[in-house]
């Protein structure tokens, strides 16, 4: 009989990840299952490159032994999901998502093999299922991502973002006026303003943004 220990994984440091401790602990005290342990990540589910879920992976789970995720993005939301879990399946390891029912079916205990290799089967679509809708969320949340970042961009806003401005768009534009006049260089304006050659020619191409839609 193999070990069972849990897995869960936050986003940032700012999230706790009490809920998701406590309904793994609960998941196995009403299973009568001992939990060894739960390994915690404080990160990004981007890739599998994280501390805790290494050592476990690679240095703790073996074969016969079950993993307790308390949300299927929990474990990743990375391409590479499914090629984790082809991993834990070839190595004898039970993956138990708590929000995906079937999943917390021991089909070992089933003697029937027709009725085992169907539920095995149900179970491998609705993991498909999940990971198709979690994909699929994510795509969103990136173009809606790219949608914000386009409009701040429009107005002007954009440093919102990152770094505070270097100086006003309007401070800027009276500066700049001296380069269109020919009462200065760009070169030397870009070193009286303390500006980088990046930040300098963003500014300028705001300042030529801007111009543009008054004409319009």
């Amino acid at each position: 009989m193999g070990y069972y220990y849990g897995y869960n994984r936050v986003s940032s440091k700012q999230q706790h990840e009490d809920r998701g401790n406590k309904n793994i602990e609960d998941f196995c005290k009403i299973h009568n299952y001992r939990l060894e342990k739960i390994f915690v990540d404080k990160q990004t589910g981007k890739n599998f490159d994280r501390a805790r879920y290494r050592v476990l992976k690679e240095d703790v789970l073996r074969a016969g032994d079950t993993l307790i995720v308390p949300e299927y993005d929990r474990l990743g939301r990375a391409k590479e999901t499914k090629t984790e879990l082809e991993y834990f399946k070839e190595n004898g390891i039970r993956v138990v998502f708590l929000d995906i029912p079937t999943t917390q079916m021991d089909f070992s205990t089933i003697e029937d093999n027709m009725a085992q290799m169907i539920l095995k089967c149900i179970n491998d679509m609705l993991i498909s299922f999940y990971d198709c809708i979690a994909r699929t969320e994510l795509e969103r949340k990136k173009k809606r991502q790219k949608e914000g970042y386009e409009e701040l961009r429009k107005r002007g806003e954009w440093d919102r973002l990152g770094r505070p401005r270097k100086m006003s768009r309007e401070d800027f534009a009276k500066e700049y006026d001296n380069v269109v006049k020919g009462t200065i260089r760009t070169t030397d304006l870009m070193k009286k303003l303390n500006l980088n050659k990046d930040t300098y020619f963003r500014y300028v191409r705001e300042y030529k943004e801007n111009k543009n839609s008054l004409k319009e």
